[in-house]
């Protein structure tokens, strides 16, 4: 796990970060989700103490900290700490997680959140590129209860298991059966769902009577597709 010392820094000075990337930067941007309505003290706490520079081509570095998303290639995004944030939060509200799946990995940063906050992530990624880019960010981070798998994320997971906890990077038509068909009793899934060329967040909950549907607010996200990219 990530070292939370008093001074938020990690013992690797690269993980800490310096200058544009140090604990004062990312205080200011913690002010700043608070202000926008992010009250999770775990999550916020979370945000503060993770290397997003690592999760990023370095020459944006200087960037990683502010609240925008930001390319890291092949048409994709790491999305912007709000909206990760915000999606983490949902998934916590009912309280901690066990297990939780996220479908597009990109370049970890999420995961590497969801890390902190849950005992064990499965993550899928359909480009073998950001696949491989996110397990060597991960390892640096020394975030060691993660699993990652090079699939189509249509598929979620391939087994049997069920997920306290499931989160799409990506936006969606329709609801993939095979998300919802993996999600455990009282779980919740974040995904954002696009309609008429809308997208919105939406939290579905699993019942003993079915699932439930919530629109929580308008997102931007890159169209979840099928198939693998080697």
């Amino acid at each position: 796990m990530l070292s939370k010392s008093s001074n938020n820094q990690s013992h690797d000075a690269g993980v800490a970060g310096i200058g544009m990337t140090s604990a004062r930067t990312r205080d200011r941007l913690v002010d700043r989700l608070k202000q926008q309505g992010i009250k999770s003290e775990p999550v916020l706490e979370v945000i503060r103490n993770t290397p997003r520079h690592l999760f990023i081509e370095e020459a944006m570095a200087h960037k990683a900290y502010e609240d925008t998303a930001l390319p890291i290639g092949f048409d994709q995004t790491i999305s912007q700490p709000y909206i990760v944030a915000r999606m983490t939060e949902l998934l916590l509200e009912d309280g901690p997680l066990r297990t939780v799946l996220e479908v597009g990995t990109g370049s970890g940063y999420q995961t590497a959140v969801l890390a902190q906050v849950a005992d064990r992530v499965f993550s899928v990624e359909r480009i073998g590129a950001l696949h491989r880019r996110a397990e060597s960010a991960l390892a640096r981070a020394e975030l060691t209860n993660v699993s990652l798998r090079h699939t189509d994320g249509n598929d979620g997971w391939p087994t049997s298991m069920k997920f306290d906890g499931i989160m799409v990077t990506a936006a969606s038509k329709s609801l993939p059966k095979s998300l919802t068909g993996q999600l455990a009793m009282d779980g919740r899934l974040v995904i954002p769902v696009e309609q008429e060329g809308e997208q919105a967040l939406c939290l579905i909950c699993r019942t003993e009577s079915g699932f439930t549907h919530e629109l929580i607010e308008p997102v931007h996200f890159v169209p979840m597709l099928e198939g693998v990219i080697e």
